[in-house]
């Protein structure tokens, strides 16, 4: 089999996922009372780019949680981290320190705008004072307006939490096929994609707002996990 083929098999199930959760979600439109498994694996759509010879929006971020051995972190906690506040003090914004697909968009926004000295401690610690969030909260709001409009999927996999978990298995190894870096290019990112403005080149030569794994090689075996995942989960 060739990475072009195991590529074409991982969008294939996609739109099987797809059709059984009753459509693609945005985070613009999500809460925590909706159904939710309580654990899984998350895929990012480009909401404007369609693969190469193909009308299936094209993968632009992967992603997990609760990968570490006694964490408790649920998939609804972490895609709400990235969906940012809804109300509040920093109501619309978010906190870029507790969501690395945050902090990247918010990096390549920066550098497309060079607005460098608006904000020179993006991303600086894991944790920042009230007075610093209010400083950003604008470009957090940016941020938070370009992730919730992103189309997303999600899969059901409750494992308990590791790195040796089914979830850490497949978000390694889709990413790892996705990408581009150091490979031969599929699914080519448009011109005005963000990504390419990234200071990473992980993300921009990648494709992906991912940065672990992405050099990696896949092992084809994930695809039959995700496949079974599939089968196992539900709507909403």
């Amino acid at each position: 089999m060739s990475r072009h083929s195991d590529l074409d098999r991982l969008y294939d199930l996609l739109d099987q996922l797809e059709a059984k959760v009753g459509g693609k979600q945005r985070l613009k439109d999500c809460t925590g009372y909706m159904d939710w498994p309580e654990r899984g694996v998350y895929f990012f759509f480009a909401k404007d780019e369609t693969r190469n010879l193909a009308d299936q929006l094209r993968l632009t971020r992967i992603g997990t949680h609760a990968v570490s051995s006694g964490s408790g972190t649920s998939l609804w906690n972490r895609l709400r981290t990235h969906r940012g506040a809804n109300s509040g003090t920093y109501e619309g914004g978010g906190n870029h320190r507790g969501s690395v697909f945050r902090k990247r968009v918010g990096e390549a926004m920066i550098e497309r705008n060079g607005i460098h000295d608006e904000y020179p401690h993006w991303g600086d610690g894991s944790s920042a004072d009230r007075d610093r969030r209010l400083s950003e909260l604008e470009h957090e709001r940016r941020v938070s307006e370009y992730i919730r409009d992103l189309p997303f999927l999600w899969v059901d996999v409750d494992d308990e939490p590791s790195s040796q978990s089914d979830r850490a298995y497949i978000e390694r190894n889709a990413i790892a096929l996705v990408s581009n870096y150091q490979k031969d290019s599929f699914d080519p990112r448009s011109d005005g994609w963000l990504g390419h403005d990234s200071p990473r080149s992980e993300i921009s030569d990648s494709g992906l707002w991912n940065i672990n794994h992405v050099e990696e090689q896949y092992d084809l075996g994930f695809l039959d996990r995700l496949a079974d995942a599939v089968e196992k989960t539900s709507g909403l």
